[in-house]
């Protein structure tokens, strides 16, 4: 068996075991991919009418907040621009009282437009099946992850069966014969269109997997930055040697200068110390259709002195080539890198990356069932014999 029809067989059986997976994974994101605009023109509590006067700081947010829901755990509050509902975020996992919601509050009046679980979201919903096949995290994600290795394969064997032996024949591999019979339409649909996606296919694949492995992320990581470890998220510690004493809140105090700070944001987010001991987070976004432009900063929680840390959540500026690299990662991934024109393509992509195992079945299909019937065949005429 020479090297090309190893290939071939790999290709068979990897695809067909891992074919249902990839569907699942390719058609939840293609669906995924609009997310936030279908949001934008279903979800009328997202936005307030603007008013020309402050906002309510985020003590008073957190307050009506826990009115709405006394039981949670604020994760931060959220500040988009001034048409849009302020957020305050609930999150907890894995401390017995799981949850996710988020209240949409009138930033104006104070007024509590939803109290929205998100869990229960349809978006949330196919984002569960991207990232766990609607199985437990920690079961679902590595299935996912590993059948994504697996899909990366593919993509690599599916380019040496694709490659034409003639170069006379390369004409013919990248077009599709629409006059042909049925089983030669879905051969070149799956092979023709699958030459078409690959690099993008790799791509998705590579940025998937960067969540999926963490192995994949810190090698990746250190061969872009020249052998340095990857550092893994932390909030550093405030000094606890002392004590606020302004009048102001000092979640107040850090959203403050966080609007100092940057007046043309689209999204400023504070976030409550994660510990007793831990300082305050906050990010700002200059462009909220994506994220990697964020600056991450980390303010003591009782001197506001800014405190440095040396993972990717940092400020952009600060952030070497490799840091760069892993902030782009979603974006990349969803196509959002691109704006609406990359989601678009995000899209199309992902609905043939879906059609792909499909075909490929379908052409096994058809040969099983055409070996059968010339096995059926050659009984027959070995009986008329």
């Amino acid at each position: 068996m020479n090297f090309k029809k190893i290939i071939n067989r790999l290709h068979l059986w990897l695809g067909l075991s891992s074919g249902l997976v990839v569907f699942i994974v390719a058609i939840t994101g293609c669906i995924y991919a609009f997310q936030a605009e279908i949001k934008d023109l279903t979800y009328s509590f997202l936005f307030v009418e603007s008013e020309k006067k402050e906002v309510l700081p985020p003590s008073k947010i957190s307050e009506i907040a826990y009115q709405a829901f006394p039981e949670g755990h604020l994760h931060a509050v959220l500040y988009p621009t001034s048409e849009r509902s302020a957020q305050a975020i609930f999150f907890s996992y894995g401390e017995g009282n799981d949850h996710y919601k988020i209240a949409y509050i009138n930033p104006y009046s104070g007024e509590v437009l939803k109290l929205k679980d998100e869990y229960a979201d349809f978006f949330r919903v196919v984002l569960d099946g991207h990232f766990y096949l609607w199985l437990p995290p920690e079961i679902g994600q590595p299935v996912v992850a590993s059948f994504t290795l697996i899909f990366l394969f593919m993509v690599i064997s599916g380019l040496i069966l694709w490659w034409p032996k003639k170069k006379s024949n390369l004409k013919q591999s990248l077009k599709i014969k629409w006059s042909g019979r049925w089983r030669r339409k879905n051969y070149d649909l799956h092979q023709v269109l699958g030459f078409y996606v690959m690099i993008f296919a790799f791509v998705f694949s590579v940025t998937g997997l960067v969540w999926g492995f963490s192995w994949i992320r810190s090698g990746l990581y250190s061969a872009l930055s020249g052998g340095e470890e990857f550092v893994e998220y932390y909030t550093p510690p405030s000094d606890s040697t002392k004590v606020w004493s302004n009048d102001i809140p000092v979640l107040d105090a850090v959203w403050m200068k966080m609007n100092a700070y940057y007046p043309d944001a689209e999204w400023i987010e504070v976030h409550p110390p994660e510990y007793e001991g831990a300082a305050i987070a906050a990010n700002a976004n200059p462009d909220a259709s994506t994220y990697w432009k964020s600056d991450y900063r980390y303010f003591d929680q009782h001197t506001l002195e800014e405190l440095p840390v040396d993972h990717f959540y940092n400020r952009l500026e600060e952030a070497t080539f490799a840091q760069k690299v892993m902030r782009l990662n979603y974006d990349v991934h969803v196509g959002a890198i691109a704006g609406l024109p990359g989601k678009v393509l995000a899209f199309c992509l992902s609905a043939i990356i879906a059609s792909l195992p499909v075909t490929g079945f379908l052409i096994w299909w058809g040969r099983k069932k055409k070996d059968k019937k010339g096995k059926v065949k050659i009984r027959r005429e070995l009986v008329n014999v």
